[in-house]
């Protein structure tokens, strides 16, 4: 599907997504009625994006009942690394070094947040000794 290939929600899609990616299939209502509690936007706003977004191919629609079903089309995690990569390439120019300095000199991070963080460079680095 082209739409993996090239991943570009805006922030409404990637609401919309997030929204289906923790609940799974869900009408629009439902979701309306979900983003409605952080978001003011009417039901119609919701409909028409959703609409757009199954062009888009980032939602698959099921018209078997009165009530369409959407759920989302791409997954969670390769829409992250996706934006991921385009933010390390366009805002740290290829850095991911200056990403990981920047995320952890801003914010607090928990002690059992940085012993993972710790557990995974360890595991790179006896990836890269193989």
């Amino acid at each position: 599907m082209s739409a993996s290939k090239n991943i570009k929600p805006t922030e409404s899609e990637l609401e919309i997504l997030g929204v289906l990616w923790e609940k799974g299939a869900g009408t629009v209502r439902e979701v309306h009625e979900i983003l409605e509690k952080s978001k003011d936007a009417g039901y119609t706003t919701t409909l028409k994006l959703m609409q757009i977004m199954h062009e888009k191919g980032l939602l698959k629609r099921d018209t078997s009942s009165k009530t369409h079903v959407y759920e989302a089309a791409i997954s969670k995690e390769n829409t992250r690394q996706q934006l991921l990569n385009k933010m390390i390439d366009t805002v740290f120019n290829g850095s991911a070094s200056q990403l990981v300095l920047q995320a952890l000199g801003n914010h607090r991070s928990s002690q059992e947040e940085l012993d993972k963080i710790k557990q995974y460079l360890d595991q790179i680095e006896q990836q890269q000794k193989k």
